[in-house]
């Protein structure tokens, strides 16, 4: 299959979430246009400027970097359909009306290229409905593209075709959503409210009827439903809040207007508490008020019984928060045996997701892998139905829901399928996941898109391998794996808890360049997860330090600094592939390897100020060092200090690129380097970087000598630090740290234009973060980071 060219794309709809997927469209490097109605008084673009302009404001930020939003093409619908005929690649996005939606199409159909896809983003409004009123010939290019709030951040979209929709449309459409936008695809059904909305919202709503039923409040219930079950921490009323309850309170009306028929139809009755919010205009914290309300600093939560606010902070007794630390299948057990009302309501809810789930697999979903991957994606489940369900003991478990059945304590009575008891052990195999409705397993998706993905996320049961089982084994240690899938290229994964820097990754970091310029083309540094590395492992630290103070921990980091130079200058590209947070030392291994492939959600910084210390392994010479070249680019006789800015600010305000764009503004990515929108194909961009670069004839830069800012910069510097110390900005401490900063980052007592090496830099960087560690302020820092994993200013 040929790729799918999008150069353009166009959002119909400036509404919360048509502004936030051009957003993150252009975050991508998508070329995108946003439509909406022309403005009635001003500017007829005046309605989607706004919108533009209100991106900025959002947080988290739909952008990457707010400047960004210039990159959005602003059109309405009276002057600009024209540009329509450019676009690839159409995503309605207006409100969830079906005649406006209809109306909308007549008006553009005659403006859509021949070739372009049209996608209606809705939450549930039945697809086919709304693809009768295009042209026969736009038609089979029509289907459903369903992004979640905020589109930027929720890995889910689910794409939904309706029976004239062309195969390879959808194909075409999926493999763009899934590299390009960086998304995780599941194809639904055009059923009411689709796969994850259909399933999340009945759990949630018999959440809160069964929260009702055990006379829970909500702020216990949003603890027990939170990071303790496995779940999203927000729990669920906290959810409620933040969806919006007249937008859940929609999906709910989806759901009670079309499914009539359907054996659990009571259970979709909007909760009485609910619709009291919505009638008295607390829609949750868009209104400043719903389940909760903030006063002040203080959180509150509703009190049904009372109809006000009391305080918060309710949580789970611990007998139950013991119980859910149990295995699943002992876990599901203590549940239902207990009887805490707490344990009584996690297993009611949990039978009712089961239940729930497989009644309807066969109506909403072509398998199992879908409803588990779109609770997963969209509503932050570790797990789905299906797999808790397995990994509990499948028969067990069947046994438990039916006698609920029975008994009446369900929401429905309708049975189990017959397919639940044919004496299968779950519906997650090798082979692939159950399909109801074709009454056989269906394999995974083999689109050459997921060629790209050596490691997509696994559902429990599909025998899917550890990634840090995989392959060949090189060596290992007690915090590195070195081993290849190819042959071809080293690939190197932290071990580490977070990922921390002790001797053991030093080490391992230095026998892999070693092991990589023996016997491969290319070394990659990656890991499996959401965490490049979290830094140096202070803990590690400490029994040295208390046995031979800064003295003894000299040599740990000169060798920390000469294994970041074995980096810089190895005969072989070292690919750093960074997904998650690549913080302090973390970032120092990034910025000293051949180049950097980076997951959007990469977040990146020097942060080493937040426990009283310096960079110490090459950060600051980094620093530096690009100022240097960045000057010498710009001119021969630019003013370095005037490069060195950016970089000395980022590290002396511990400053945290907040995605792989902003990383690049803060110096901690180059233009060079690769941001790839799908964290899943990381491995796979990294190694063929490090093969090409190979295979072009990769030579390591030559050592050289570079000017620095020196005595003048240093003045200068910390002139401005003076100021902000006086004007209560910064405390004393933290102007020290930041003088120290500034002599490493200009080259310490030095002329302004004196030529240096890495290795002097690297001294005085080594010099002053030994010097810290012995600095009574600086230890306040650092035990209280360790003791309560929070920065104390001091």
């Amino acid at each position: 299959m040929s790729r799918f060219n999008v150069r353009k794309v166009a959002v119909l709809g400036a509404g919360v979430m048509g502004a936030q997927i051009a957003a993150h469209l252009v975050n991508v490097k998508v070329p995108v246009v946003l439509f909406d109605l022309p403005a009635k008084e001003g500017p007829k673009n005046g309605i989607v400027t706004k919108a533009v302009d209100g991106l900025k404001k959002i947080k988290p930020s739909p952008l990457g970097i707010p400047e960004d939003a210039a990159l959005i093409q602003q059109a309405n619908y009276e002057e600009h359909l024209e540009l329509l005929k450019d676009c690839d690649l159409i995503i309605e996005a207006i409100a969830e009306r079906m005649d406006w939606k209809l109306d909308l199409y007549t008006k553009v159909a005659p403006f859509i290229a021949p070739h372009a896809i049209v996608a209606s983003n809705t939450s549930g409004l039945s697809i086919t409905k709304l693809s009768e009123v295009l042209p026969a010939e736009i038609k089979p290019r029509f289907c459903g593209i369903h992004f979640f709030n905020p589109p930027r951040y929720m890995y889910l979209v689910e794409l939904i075709p309706t029976p004239t929709t062309r195969p390879e449309i959808l194909d075409q459409l999926e493999s763009f959503v899934t590299t390009a936008l960086g998304k995780g695809v599941v194809r639904a059904k055009d059923t009411p409210n689709f796969v994850a909305n259909r399933v999340g919202i009945a759990n949630m709503l018999s959440t809160m009827k069964e929260a009702e039923n055990f006379g829970l409040s909500y702020d216990v219930v949003d603890d027990l439903t939170g990071k303790k079950l496995g779940r999203a921490s927000s729990g669920t009323f906290r959810t409620a809040d933040v969806v919006g309850l007249d937008t859940m309170a929609h999906v709910m009306k989806t759901m009670q207007d079309n499914l009539k028929d359907d054996p659990f139809y009571a259970a979709y009755e909007t909760p009485k508490a609910v619709a009291a919010l919505i009638e008295k205009g607390a829609l949750g914290q868009k209104t400043g008020a719903g389940f909760y309300k903030k006063v002040g600093k203080d959180i509150q939560r509703l009190d049904p019984a009372k109809g006000e606010y009391v305080a918060a902070g309710g949580k789970a007794d611990e007998i139950v928060a013991r119980m859910l630390k149990k295995a699943p299948a002992e876990r599901l057990k203590l549940l239902r045996e207990s009887t805490n009302p707490q344990a009584q309501f996690l297993w009611a809810i949990l039978r009712n997701g089961f239940h729930y789930a497989a009644v309807h697999l066969g109506d909403i979903a072509d398998s199992a892998r879908e409803i588990d991957l779109a609770l997963r994606w969209g509503f932050g489940m570790s797990q789905g139905p299906f797999e808790l369900w397995q990994q509990a003991g499948w028969k067990q478990v069947a046994e438990w829901v039916k006698a609920d059945i029975d008994a009446g304590k369900a929401l429905s009575k309708a049975p189990l399928p017959a397919w639940v008891f044919d004496g299968r052990d779950g519906v997650h195999t090798a082979e692939g996941s159950w399909s109801a409705s074709q009454n056989k397993y269906l394999p995974k998706s083999n689109l050459p898109v997921y060629q790209r993905q050596h490691f997509p996320e696994a559902l429990f049961g599909s025998g899917a391998v550890d990634p840090l089982k995989s392959g060949t084994e090189e060596f290992k240690n007690d915090e590195v794996r070195a081993w290849t899938l190819d042959g071809e290229v080293l690939i190197l994964s932290i071990t580490s808890k977070l990922h921390l820097i002790g001797e053991g990754v030093i080490d391992g970091i230095a026998k892999a360049v070693d092991v990589a310029e023996a016997k491969y083309k290319g070394l990659v540094i990656w890991s499996p997860d959401d965490v490049f590395s979290a830094g140096a492992n202070l803990e590690s630290m400490l029994p040295v330090f208390m046995k031979s103070g800064a003295k003894g921990i000299a040599p740990m980091i000169k060798k920390l600094q000469d294994t970041m130079l074995r980096m810089r200058y190895s005969t072989v590209p070292v690919i750093a592939a960074v997904r998650g947070i690549a913080l302090g030392g973390g970032c120092e291994i990034a910025v000293y390897t051949t180049k950097r492939v980076a997951a959007m959600e990469s977040y990146m910084g020097l942060v080493e100020v937040g426990v009283g210390l310096i960079p110490g392994g090459g950060g600051l010479t980094y620093i530096a060092r690009r100022a240097a070249e960045m000057a010498s680019a710009a001119n021969a006789n630019a003013d370095i200090l005037k490069f060195l800015t950016e970089g000395f600010t980022a590290a002396a305000m511990a400053k945290v690129g907040t995605s792989a764009i902003e990383n690049r503004k803060n110096g901690y990515l180059l233009w060079s380097d690769i941001v790839v929108p799908n964290k899943d194909e990381l491995l796979y961009v990294a190694s063929q970087q490090a093969k090409s670069l190979y295979e072009s004839g990769y030579r390591a830069p030559a050592k050289a000598v570079f000017p620095v800012a020196g005595r003048n910069g240093i003045a200068t510097i910390k002139a401005q630090l003076v100021n902000m110390r006086d004007g209560g900005f910064i405390s004393q401490h933290d102007f020290h740290i930041g003088a120290l900063i500034a002599d490493v980052v200009c080259g310490g007592d030095v002329d302004a234009g004196s030529l240096v090496n890495e290795e002097y830099l690297m001294t005085l960087e080594r010099k002053h973060f030994c010097s810290l560690l012995e600095h009574p302020k600086s230890q306040e820092r650092a035990m209280g980071m360790l003791s309560t994993g929070k920065p104390v200013r001091n």
